[in-house]
């Protein structure tokens, strides 16, 4: 790994990848066409895409039942306490409406209800993610979201990964279909004869799927605009190197383009790390993709103090950020910008992409400035509740019309004092 001084971050900053011209122009054709020919333009496009054909894309109970009956009764109970886990969270995020009553008779409020229905888009390739799954439909049970629906792309074989299915089986989702791509996200948003349509699209997928995802929101909801995966580690004196280098390796096989930074305050670690990195790659299974990741976007950035390095960390403003301090505790309380922040050298961001319970779709690509993990509140909404008493109307009617007649809206000046005859 490459190791810099803290003088110039612009090589590590990464923003939402807007894709190119020509995939753009792609993701909005393959939209079009799911609009105006839904089943028929999602089967053409997952035979072109994922080389296969399906005729009817939706998962059966049967195909269910067989992957969890084959999965194996270990993952079974290590999946089901995970989701237990993870459900057990989120319920703490859940909000309550409320109600607020005036000496005058006025009723303020927020009711909170849930969305009707959510689409779920847990990706393929490369590897399977039944975490994914769980992260994106657990809240939304626990929301009170009434139809979950969940997209995944098909093997070669025309088939989804017995730990997505498994997974989907655990949670008790019903409608899952084998779509992937683009062409999923279109026949959420706007439906098919086959899949109804939702009304908020969560879930990561690579470039197409954030693409679509962009395009499609306005019409429907999305949760965020996911780039690769990021994890920087702030680290001292006191970590182990070959701890750390597993950390960055763990998150550079997701994909080549995912980033993996260490900043810390020590020459020796910063040295040791680089040389773990280069043996622990060597043994990898997915060597070729984490050490293309290490090389374009990895770095060890070498910084004179704490105080510097935490001001580098909160200007990368990293998905994950794991601090492998003398004092974790005290120095996550100076951190502003980090989607998950792990702390410690026994929480290892792996405990929190699968087990220890908060969500894992985090803001990437320098968002977590201004964004937040997935949470309860994504599938949710709130609506003000007004109940003005005769008195307060009263009371008040004449200021109400003066501000609509300051903004030039007579009408809404007007509207108001239509009811002062009520007050003869």
């Amino acid at each position: 790994m490459r190791i810099l001084q803290n003088s110039d971050l612009s090589s590590l900053k990464r923003r939402v990848d807007q894709g190119t011209e020509q995939q753009r122009k792609s993701v909005l054709e393959i939209i079009q066409q799911v609009k105006q020919s839904g089943d028929q333009a999602v089967r053409q496009f997952t035979e072109k895409f994922d080389g296969v054909s399906i005729d009817d894309w939706r998962v059966t109970s049967e195909e269910m039942e067989e992957a969890y009956q084959s999965i194996g009764q270990e993952y079974i109970e290590i999946m089901e306490e995970a989701a237990d886990n993870i459900r057990a969270f989120h319920e703490k995020q859940q909000v309550n409406s409320w109600f607020d009553t005036s000496k005058d008779g006025t009723i303020l409020g927020q009711r909170i209800t849930p969305i009707d229905a959510a689409g779920v888009y847990v990706p393929g390739g490369t590897a399977a993610y039944p975490s994914s799954l769980f992260m994106n439909v657990i809240p939304a049970q626990v929301a009170g979201v009434e139809r979950i629906v969940v997209v995944t792309p098909p093997g070669k074989d025309g088939k989804i990964s017995i730990g997505t299915l498994a997974a989907a089986k655990i949670l008790g989702v019903e409608e899952i279909y084998k779509v992937g791509g683009a062409q999923a996200i279109a026949a959420l948003a706007y439906g098919t004869e086959s899949l109804a349509s939702v009304d908020k699209i969560t879930g990561p997928g690579n470039i197409f799927v954030a693409l679509a995802k962009r395009e499609v929101f306005g019409d429907v909801d999305i949760d965020m605009i996911a780039g690769p995966s990021e994890i920087a580690v702030l680290a001292d004196d006191t970590a182990k190197a070959n701890e750390v280098a597993a950390d960055l390796i763990s998150q550079a096989e997701h994909d080549a383009r995912s980033s993996s930074v260490l900043v810390t305050t020590s020459e020796q670690l910063a040295n040791d790390v680089a040389e773990e990195v280069k043996l622990q790659l060597a043994s990898l299974p997915r060597t070729e993709i984490a050490s293309d990741s290490i090389r374009d976007y990895g770095a060890i950035i070498l910084c004179r103090s704490m105080a510097e390095a935490i001001d580098t960390v909160n200007e990368i403003a990293a998905e994950h950020l794991e601090i492998v301090t003398a004092e974790p505790f005290e120095d996550m309380a100076k951190i502003k910008h980090a989607g998950a922040i792990f702390l410690g050298p026994y929480s290892s961001e792996p405990v929190g992409d699968y087990f220890a319970g908060p969500n894992h779709v985090l803001p990437t690509s320098g968002t977590a400035r201004f964004s937040s993990p997935l949470s309860v509140a994504d599938f949710v909404k709130k609506s003000s509740i007004i109940s003005y008493s005769r008195q307060a109307l009263q009371s008040h009617v004449d200021k109400i019309a003066q501000f609509a007649r300051l903004e030039g809206l007579e009408g809404h000046a007007r509207a108001v004092e239509a009811r002062k005859e009520r007050f003869k």
